[in-house]
C-alpha cells in the first residue's frame, strides 16, 4: 500500500506562487498516471494536471500556469501553480495509479486572497 502525501498549500495573494509536493511512502517508477485534481466547495473534483507515459497533460484554465513535474528517484510529484487567480482557491489532491491500486493523498488547501 502507497501512501500520497500533499503539501506546499497555503494562503498566496493573486498572481502569486505556489509550489505543491506530493510524496510517495513506495516507489512511483511504475505508476503510469499521476496527477493533480482540486475541489473547491461545493463543485465537483476536477483533474487539473496530470502526467502519463511523459505526456503532461492540463484543464484549460490553468494552461501557461501550472506545470506539474515527477521525480521518480525522490517518489515524489510537483505542481508549481504561478499568477494564480481566486478561481483556483480549492483543496488539490494528488492522485497515483499503479500496478497494484489506485491511490490519493488528503489534500493540501490553497486560498488566493487579497
Amino acid at each position: 500500500q502507497v501512501q500520497l502525501v500533499e503539501s506546499g498549500g497555503g494562503l498566496v495573494q493573486p498572481g502569486g506562487s505556489l509550489r505543491l509536493s506530493c510524496a510517495a511512502s513506495g516507489s512511483i517508477f511504475s505508476f503510469n498516471f499521476m496527477g493533480w485534481y482540486r475541489q473547491a466547495p461545493e463543485k465537483q473534483r476536477e483533474l487539473v494536471a496530470s502526467t502519463s507515459a511523459g505526456i503532461r497533460n492540463y484543464k484549460d484554465s490553468v494552461k501557461g500556469r501550472f506545470t506539474i513535474s515527477r521525480d521518480n528517484a525522490k517518489n515524489t510529484i510537483y505542481l508549481q501553480m504561478n499568477s494564480l487567480k481566486p478561481e483556483d482557491a480549492a483543496v488539490y489532491y494528488c492522485r497515483g495509479i499503479g500496478p497494484r491500486g489506485n491511490y490519493w493523498g488528503q489534500g493540501t488547501q490553497v486560498t488566493v486572497s487579497s
